[in-house]
């Protein structure tokens, strides 16, 4: 009679286990769409203010006297800014990192700008 009743306690001890594993596994799928949903759009605007940073500075370095930004190639991740490719005139590797360092929104420029010659003749 012992055995039986060691069985049946046994027993409650089990489903309540899994009762309450099953509500856990519940709510945790409940919460996971609405946070991957909201991750997503922040990615997507975060996406978004990083490429109109690159507009921003390719812009600015445009407009400045006697720049020509035909080789140089603008990257920005949250703000971070890198600067690539190449300037006919040495001094317009600095110019151009002061150009970006003054566009709003950059926090940071990392200028791998390089000097050689228009066109990449040899």
């Amino acid at each position: 009679m012992k055995a039986v009743d060691m069985l049946k306690a046994l027993g409650v001890v089990v489903c309540v286990a899994m009762a309450s594993n099953a509500y856990a596994q519940a709510s945790d799928a409940a919460a996971s769409p609405a946070t991957a949903a909201s991750a997503k759009a922040a990615k997507k605007a975060t996406k978004k203010t990083d490429h109109q940073l690159e507009v921003d500075v390719r812009r600015a370095l445009s407009k400045a006297q006697g720049f020509d930004v035909s080789n140089v190639f603008v990257k920005a991740r949250n703000g971070a800014v890198v600067l690539t490719g190449t300037v006919p005139e040495g001094n317009q590797i600095g110019q151009a990192e002061e150009i970006a360092k003054a566009v709003p929104g950059v926090k940071s420029v990392s200028n791998k700008i390089s000097l050689g010659t228009q066109g990449g003749g040899g």
